[in-house]
């Protein structure tokens, strides 16, 4: 187990050198996507229009913020993950048109190991968090498509030493949480 401090955007020799099991520290921008978010950025590029922001190196962060809006601008409240196995299906489309090169989320996404192949790294923040998510989120840059309601709607976040988060699946197809299930299933399977 390595810990990695990056920082955004990322570019692809970085994502090539985390394994699974090691610690990551983000600073830098992090983009906020939930469903509705996954749907339109897949909407939109099927249609030809350019999006509002740049996914070019990125990271995206799966989160429905609580944000709270100020005289000079909006302020995290909480920023917790949400559970990743809602994009799951998004995803290939998200990474075959743009080179997102992480995800961070919570639960892990069954059999994305192989979408992420090459491309990207999922990383896993413990959920619970959300308060603590706050103190590493230095500003709020930015909001897209609020018309999607607070949640969905795509957060440009500056963070500095965002984590720990760690690599559930890297891009060489090792996923932690597909290690853990298939173990589980072991165990109850032989203990029934």
């Amino acid at each position: 187990m390595t810990e990695h401090h990056l920082t955004t955007p990322l570019n692809l020799n970085e994502i090539m050198e985390l394994t699974a099991g090691d610690i990551v520290y983000l600073s830098g921008t992090v983009y906020t996507a939930r469903d509705e978010a996954h749907l339109r950025i897949l909407e939109w590029t099927d249609e030809g229009k350019p999006l509002p922001f740049d996914l070019e190196g990125s990271v995206v962060y799966h989160c429905g913020p609580l944000m709270q809006e100020e005289s000079d601008g909006w302020r995290a409240v909480a920023a917790g993950p949400t559970t990743s196995a809602r994009m799951t299906d998004m995803t290939p489309g998200l990474l075959d048109n743009y080179t997102v090169r992480a995800i961070i989320g919570k639960g892990g996404m069954k059999g994305i190991a192989p979408v992420l192949k090459d491309r990207c790294v999922y990383l896993a923040y413990t959920g619970g968090c959300a308060a603590l998510a706050v103190d590493m989120i230095k500003d709020v840059k930015g909001v897209h498509w609020l018309d999607l309601g607070m949640p969905e709607a795509v957060w440009v976040l500056e963070v500095q030493d965002f984590g720990p988060l760690i690599v559930g699946v890297d891009a060489l197809e090792t996923d932690l949480f597909g290690e853990v299930m298939d173990r589980a299933g072991d165990f109850f399977i032989k203990n029934i």
